[in-house]
């Protein structure tokens, strides 16, 4: 079976783009809106899209697990960013000539400083030895999510560094068209990438836990297979977005042979999110979090703790599981 790519840079859109000189309904404040054309990205059938893994983009934020102080630790999504001076600059330059990629940077001077450990993410265009941004100015990276770091405290409570485990979110190996949460060790995860998504996360589309009894969980990229897409075109794909319950997702992620990665949002489309009920919350789940063979108690206070109090139960929709 082909292997789920590691999500390290923006991912391009399966189709060429135009921009349109109206609101966004997408990001607030942002005057212009991104849309699918219906031609496909040359790139996208460069790298076989036909025969690509399709799966479901879930709506959360990126991380990513490898070692930190020689143990598998999860990673944080953390760009470095231009300056104000810099970013001025940039878009100044953006309006005049509407081109980024010919932008002329002073990498040592325009960027901000990064927190101790950052590390930049694969795929980060280099000269000269030195790191030079993506179109849109930024620098993908990560840092490390450790203890105590009120930053990335939801982070936090997806991992147990003690037992080196994540709480993760997956499906059945049993009947794949339900889920599971379960324990997955940081070694088994190392050097994939994940969503973190839950109550705190992008005001939480998914409906998980509640603000006194918050649930975040991590989605191994590339495991939410999707079976019943449309034919690779404009018009079958904003059928299946509209019209199956499938198709209740933030978007597709195509997964080609060569690790090339595309993307389909339903904003490229001109279709809303979030909506009121998903195909990844109204599925069934079971909770799997037996610490007996870990031959220790989890703090109730945690995540894991008050999550382990509901091993074996299931629920018939994800967004029905309440903690407290």
């Amino acid at each position: 079976m082909m292997q789920p790519g590691s999500v390290q840079q923006k991912i391009s859109c399966v189709f060429v783009t135009q921009v349109k000189d109206e609101p966004s309904s997408k990001r607030e404040h942002q005057m212009f809106r991104v849309l699918a054309t219906e031609t496909l990205n040359p790139l996208a059938l460069n790298a076989a899209i036909d025969s690509a893994l399709a799966t479901e983009k879930v709506d959360g934020t990126c991380c990513y697990v490898t070692t930190h102080k020689g143990l598998p630790y999860l990673w944080a999504r953390y760009d470095r960013k231009p300056t104000k001076q810099a970013e001025k600059r940039f878009k100044k330059y953006i309006y005049s000539k509407g081109n980024s990629k010919d932008f002329v940077w002073n990498v040592d001077e325009d960027f901000k400083v990064v927190p101790d450990f950052w590390i930049p993410a694969k795929g980060v265009t280099r000269c000269n030895g030195k790191m030079y941004p993506d179109e849109n100015g930024h620098i993908p990276g990560w840092v490390p999510v450790e203890n105590g770091n009120k930053q990335y405290c939801w982070h936090s409570s997806a991992v147990n560094y003690a037992l080196e485990v994540a709480i993760v979110l997956q499906p059945r190996t049993e009947d794949p068209g339900s889920l599971e949460i379960c324990l997955v060790h940081l070694s088994d995860l190392l050097e994939q990438t994940l969503e973190l998504i839950g109550t705190n996360i992008n005001g939480n589309p998914y409906g998980i836990g509640n603000k006194k009894h918050p649930i975040h969980l991590l989605v191994p990229h590339g495991t939410l297979l999707l079976k019943d897409l449309e034919a690779l075109d404009h018009n079958s794909l904003m059928s299946w977005f509209e019209h199956c319950q499938e198709g209740k997702v933030e978007g597709i992620v195509w997964h080609c042979e060569d690790g090339s990665l595309f993307k389909l949002h339903r904003h490229h489309l001109g279709l809303h999110w979030p909506l009121n009920d998903t195909h990844l919350n109204s599925k069934p789940v079971s909770i799997r979090l037996d610490l007996c063979k870990y031959d220790c108690e989890a703090d109730s206070s945690t995540l894991l703790g008050q999550l382990s109090k509901k091993d074996s139960l299931c629920y018939d929709r994800l967004k029905d599981i309440m903690l407290g």
